[in-house]
């Protein structure tokens, strides 16, 4: 894929998202088809659940066109493997067809055995017509239709007939095609609203020698499928005859609601348990931070504000004794700045990210808009990345604001890269359709290097410029001595007790994104997904201020560090979580499968960490500005 034209695809993409319940726009408005109008099926990758490595539908010796050709593809499609090119089927607009030959092929080695390892992993072919997926209407065990659609089919599957022991593989080589149409009243016209099929295996016969004009198949005539006892074999040398047939079907089912069956998801009840479970813990926090501030805090500050009036001077405790120290610039300082910054830039990515998934202008129809939108995104958010990054700095008396400036810009961008890379190459030598192209690497960098890195250093530069944030109070040139903290207050302990219930504000929801990333289904409850994060913003938030507190009242007044870090070891328990979704939901036996899995949940929680911690951090900035900014204090 042409680089410039991947970075012109993705400014294209991101502004033309569709939000299919508000307006159309060109390539995302409804077609309507007329009695005889072309139907062109376009085929995507194969997936399964059990490798994660997604393949080229051609990767497996299916019947080809006499050209393939792609279709236009944002970053997003190649970031998530998908590879859609043309196909064979070719149907009429409601012109019904039986048993059609789509071709016959041999099967050398190479080819039956990238078949057999294809139907060993339970890999599934994904079609497309319309920019519909095609989908397999399961049956419930009493044999009655339900309205739940499994996505793809199976290339094949595995069993014995004819007395055999031994499982043999056999291939799906007959597709049955449901096409279900939306007829306009006033018009002949129709809009496509459903795409199944029912895949069969077949051992096709013919009559005499074989004719690509006019096969005689003995297997199925013009009206049905003559019902063969036996399946179709893979094995070397074997003939394959590839066959569909398709049926169309009026429906009541209107365009605009064409991808509700799509998305059909039965588990209301546990989202709302979800977004119960989470304001429980915000009611329970706000009621510790209400307190804190509303008795506590206030009891201290009319008292310590009341001494000053009186003449006999008493010895300060607590959290004002440490009024001296407690903006002292932190070890490590510009490592804070730059990790507050990258967060700064997630919150931005992700909040906008959100209100456009929650406006419906990145619905599951448009494959790969919500990743395209999440890069560009990234990318543009480095101004605040920088613009925060330098002001806290400059508020440590930093100096050297170029090197901090790219360390923001490298740093967390470099990490993530570079496991990336590594992830890549492992795809790319199992040569899977996953493996993002050298052109599509090179606009990421160009993105990188081109955009964002400027985009850093401008708001660099305008944070630098502005007046130094001023202290409430003096700090002592002297630094205090910490008294002996109590086991419950030591760091480790109060880090690790900090980062659970941000974790558990956002579990349950998060069991459902694994599954749409893993399991090959679609998300798109983004409603209940922006109440819960605005759950874990305030959790976030209100637990890093608890723990401040006792902190400080043990005239501990090291909290720079461990406000980050209290709501960032939330990330820890996500991946602990990760390891435990792996094992008890998952079916991964390949070891560069487990790799890729352990590889991007790194990367995942390792975002989660600098999110949930600069949220942290900034709660609990604020709260230490404002109570020493409170007092009196000579």
């Amino acid at each position: 894929m042409d680089p410039f034209a991947a970075i012109a695809s993705l400014f294209i993409a991101f502004l033309l998202t569709p939000c299919t319940q508000s307006f159309y726009l060109p390539g995302v408005a409804p077609q309507d088809f007329g009695k005889g109008d072309v139907l062109q099926v376009k085929v995507n990758k194969l997936s399964s659940t059990k490798t994660q490595l997604p393949y080229d539908y051609y990767f497996l010796n299916y019947c080809k066109p006499r050209k393939i050709m792609n279709s236009a593809e944002n970053l997003g499609e190649v970031l998530r493997g998908d590879r859609i090119e043309n196909s064979v089927y070719t149907f009429k607009m409601r012109q019904e067809q039986s048993c059609k030959v789509a071709c016959k092929m041999t099967l050398d080695s190479e080819s039956a055995k990238n078949f057999k390892e294809k139907i060993d992993d339970e890999y599934r072919v994904n079609m497309i017509l319309d920019n519909l997926p095609v989908a397999v209407l399961m049956e419930r065990r009493d044999g009655t239709q339900s309205t739940h659609y499994e996505h793809g089919f199976l290339v094949g599957f595995k069993g014995n007939y004819a007395g055999s022991k031994d499982n043999k593989h056999f291939i799906h080589n007959h597709l049955s095609f449901r096409v279900m149409y939306h007829k306009d009243l006033e018009t002949d016209a129709a809009r496509i609203v459903g795409f199944e099929v029912t895949p069969h295996s077949i051992n096709h016969e013919y009559k005499g020698d074989w004719d690509d004009k006019n096969p005689q198949l003995v297997t199925c005539n013009k009206n049905m499928i003559q019902g063969s006892t036996n399946p179709q074999e893979v094995e070397k040398d074997k003939e394959v005859i590839f066959t569909y047939d398709v049926s169309f079907k009026p429906s009541d089912i209107k365009w605009a609601s064409r991808w509700d069956t799509y998305l059909l998801m039965n588990d209301d009840q546990i989202h709302w348990f979800s977004i119960i479970n989470s304001l429980m813990i915000v009611l329970f926090l706000s009621g510790m931070v209400a307190m804190i501030m509303m008795r506590t805090l206030y009891k201290d500050i009319s008292n310590y504000n009341q001494l000053e009036t009186q003449e006999e001077a008493q010895e300060e405790t607590g959290w004002k004794l440490v009024h001296g120290d407690v903006f002292r610039p932190p070890i490590n300082s510009s490592l804070l700045c730059v990790y507050v910054g990258t967060g700064v830039q997630f919150l931005g990515m992700t909040l906008v990210t959100m209100i456009f998934a929650l406006l419906g202008f990145l619905s599951p129809s448009n494959r790969g808009g919500l990743m395209t939108a999440m890069v560009l995104l990234w990318v543009f958010m480095g101004l605040f990345a920088g613009y925060s990054s330098a002001r806290l700095y400059k508020m440590f008396k930093g100096t050297e604001w170029k090197k901090n400036t790219l360390k923001t810009a490298f740093m967390f961008p470099g990490i993530v890269f570079s496991i990336f890379f590594v992830l890549n190459a492992l795809i790319w030598g199992e040569k899977s359709s996953g493996a993002v192209p050298f052109g599509t690497m090179f606009a990421l960098v160009f993105l990188w290097f081109g955009i964002s890195v400027p985009l850093v250093f401008v708001g660099s530069y305008l944070g630098f410029k502005k007046a130094t944030l001023e202290d409430p109070v003096k700090t002592n040139k002297i630094p205090r001595q910490i008294p002996e903290q109590a086991w419950y207050m030591q760091p480790v302990f109060s880090i690790l007790i900090g980062g659970i219930l941000p974790f558990g504000a956002v579990f349950i929801e998060l069991f459902f994104i694994l599954t749409s990333i893993w399991l090959n289904q679609f998300y798109y409850i983004f409603g209940f997904l922006f109440i819960v994060f605005v759950i874990l913003l305030i959790t976030c938030a209100e637990i890093t201020i608890v723990l401040c507190y006792f902190q400080l009242c043990s005239e501990d007044y090291h909290w720079w560090w461990r406000a980050y870090l209290t709501a960032g070891s939330s990330a820890l328990y996500l991946f602990l979580y990760s390891i435990f979704y792996f094992f008890t939901k998952l079916d991964i036996t390949k070891v560069i499968s487990g790799i890729l899995y352990f590889g991007y949940m790194s990367i995942v929680s390792y975002a989660f960490f600098v999110l949930t911690g600069t949220i942290g951090f900034y709660a609990c900035f604020w709260f230490v500005r404002k109570i020493y900014a409170s007092v009196k204090i000579d």
